[in-house]
């Protein structure tokens, strides 16, 4: 009588020049199968309806003897049950390939795909990212693309517009305009179903300024605040900077009384130094850091820079509209530019050094000048942006009245 398999036997058996296949006394039907390659893998040999039938159940060594005979006698079970394994295994396959076909047009994964293989490569490429997952991925994240109609686009802008975000909608409009038509080049779907789509509403060009009182107010409400989103709306309005460059501001970036953004780390990609007031300092030295390699300054997590920044303006405003005691008129982060720009106006600094603070190429910076901005009126720079912090300071305190007040939409 043959000797039933053994792991010891079956690791000593040789390739041959042709497949071979060894039965194993102890169950009949179950197979080692060799191939001339060294593969060895199990198989079941058995009849369904009178027809001879094979299963493969697995390779050998990932599937051990044990599991071999175990696996041979749960389908043995099945015929004798009147159920064929070998077509039920072909069902269960099936069923796994449809569900990773539906998987891999959903908006979600093409989304995910889009940022690793696109918008990795660009420099605005994470806030492209953030903004298609904030609006896009969050609604239509399980929904296949092929299901996606014009009139699905026209709703999803709809409802950003009416939520008073018009600027945003035209933004995301943008954004998936490219990924879809990413989609189309990609052959996933023969045309965009954004094809034809208007941007929400025509943009307003935007004159906000904060007015004395409202810087007032935007100070106490960013004390009240506190980590994270207070100490951020300290640091842009005191540096004018843009929101982008202020949110991802790491220690590495910053020396005494300095703050030195290489090009990758601007907006027009051009390096820029910002001098650091006093008060611009104090307001760094009060945000209680977290331990990373990053090494962000404004983080909840350690591991990347603030996100949702909609949310974070909401609970500035609502502390605003605390302290006023009465309704503020809508302002942004980027607002804040303006006025900090409006309010070095105000001191009567020239427009050239201005731009040179808010690192805006244009206008009197424009040109070969602007090759040199970064080290180029580094003193005028120092003493525009202590003196802006001098104002905002005596706004605050209220001992401001002998300078021309900016007069601010409310």
């Amino acid at each position: 009588m043959a000797r039933a398999l053994t792991t010891k036997t079956i690791e000593a058996v040789k390739p041959g020049e042709n497949r071979r296949e060894i039965p194993d006394p102890a169950l009949s039907g179950l197979y080692l199968v060799i191939q001339p390659s060294g593969v060895k893998s199990w198989a079941l040999r058995y009849r369904y309806a009178g027809k001879p039938k094979k299963l493969t159940l697995g390779r050998w060594p990932v599937m051990g003897l044990a599991d071999a005979r175990a696996a041979a006698s749960d389908a043995i079970e099945a015929v004798d049950h009147g159920n064929d394994p070998s077509a039920a295994k072909k069902r269960t396959k099936a069923a796994r390939m449809e569900a990773q076909l539906s998987e891999r047009d959903k908006i979600k994964t093409l989304m995910e795909r889009y940022g690793r293989r696109h918008l990795s490569t660009l420099k605005s490429g994470e806030t492209i990212k953030r903004e298609l997952n904030r609006h896009v991925v969050a609604v239509w994240g399980e929904r296949d693309i092929h299901d996606i109609t014009k009139r699905d686009v026209i709703d999803l802008l709809d409802g950003i517009a009416d939520s008073g975000r018009v600027v945003t909608a035209n933004r995301v409009r943008a954004y998936l305009n490219k990924f879809l038509n990413w989609c189309v080049e990609r052959d996933v779907i023969d045309q965009s179903p954004a094809m034809g789509v208007k941007p929400a509403a025509k943009e307003k060009s935007r004159d906000r300024v904060l007015s004395d009182d409202e810087i007032r107010w935007f100070w106490e409400a960013c004390t009240r605040e506190g980590q994270p989103w207070g100490h951020l709306g300290k640091m842009l309005l005191l540096t004018g900077q843009r929101l982008g460059e202020v949110v991802n501001m790491t220690d590495r970036e910053v020396s005494g009384d300095l703050w030195q953004l290489e090009a990758d780390r601007t907006k027009n990609g051009r390096a820029h130094d910002v001098p650091l007031s006093e008060t611009a300092r104090d307001v760094l030295g009060a945000v209680e850091r977290l331990k990373s390699d990053a090494g962000y300054v404004f983080t909840t997590n350690g591991r990347s820079a603030l996100q949702g920044y909609h949310k974070g303006r909401n609970h500035i405003a609502k502390r605003m509209a605390e302290v006023a005691g009465q309704e503020i008129s809508h302002w942004t982060f980027h607002d804040l530019r303006r006025t900090a720009a409006t309010g070095m106006a105000r001191l009567g600094i020239p427009v050239r050094v201005t731009e040179a603070v808010l690192n805006h190429v244009s206008g009197t910076a424009g040109g070969i000048v602007s090759v040199y901005q970064r080290h180029d009126y580094a003193d005028e720079k120092r003493d525009a942006l202590d003196a802006w912090a001098r104002l905002v300071a005596d706004l605050v305190e209220g001992t401001a009245d002998n300078v021309v007040r900016i007069e601010g939409a409310r």
